[in-house]
């Protein structure tokens, strides 16, 4: 089915959701670029090392997770064609993100969290309340979400052991993808997002991280 939504019904438009949202659970998810990690020598790791990059790595791909979310419903009920469109691009483009992290915790011997549907929920809402309150302020929540992500990505790259150079490549390319989409919402005329609405989306966030590092 195509992703230009403007050629849709509102029935087609939710079942495109609905489909998009069981893709993403279902961990089908198909990189258009190959990992950042391909070409780098994976290094001999401790238990203890292994185990802190697969927490890591897990809480990243809940984060690309949730970004999922956040894009299908913005674009499922943004008001201008040309930002579906751009949400929809987005979308695909960090679908990488997924296919990276999942494919990185394998080779980790480790799984993803069993938590992601209950937050894939959680974004999901988020981004339907950024969407309905206009199409730039929904641009203003993609700013301050890719702000609050730089950030985390960054603390990870601090945190992963010095040796994890293939998850270090990974979460580095992942921080340069999100820089890029939060300027691109900039540029698109995105307004400040309120403080109740940041709020949230920090709680929600360190919700996110204390949990699915575990599970």
């Amino acid at each position: 089915m195509s992703s230009r939504f403007h050629y849709h019904t509102p029935l087609d438009r939710f079942i495109c959701s609905a489909d998009k949202a069981l893709r993403v659970l279902a961990g089908v998810a198909s990189a258009s670029r190959p990992t950042p990690a391909a070409h780098v020598d994976d290094a001999e790791l401790t238990d203890k090392e292994r185990k802190h990059s697969a927490g890591l790595i897990r809480v990243d791909h809940v984060g690309e997770v949730m970004a999922q979310a956040l894009y299908n419903s913005q674009a499922r009920f943004a008001r201008s064609d040309a930002l579906r469109e751009k949400f929809e691009q987005a979308s695909r483009e960090e679908e990488d993100h997924l296919a990276w992290t999942a494919q990185r915790l394998k080779e980790l011997n480790s799984q993803t969290s069993v938590l992601a549907p209950l937050f894939y929920a959680g974004a999901y809402a988020l981004g339907t309340v950024a969407a309905k309150m206009g199409d730039a302020h929904s641009l203003g929540f993609v700013v301050e979400t890719e702000r609050q992500v730089e950030r985390h990505l960054e603390s990870h790259l601090d945190s992963l052991p010095a040796g994890d150079a293939k998850s270090r490549a990974i979460v580095d390319q992942m921080r340069i993808d999100e820089i890029a989409h939060g300027k691109a919402a900039q540029d698109l005329g995105a307004a400040d997002t309120p403080a109740p609405v940041k709020v949230a989306m920090q709680a929600m966030s360190k919700l996110m991280t204390g949990t699915t590092y575990y599970i």
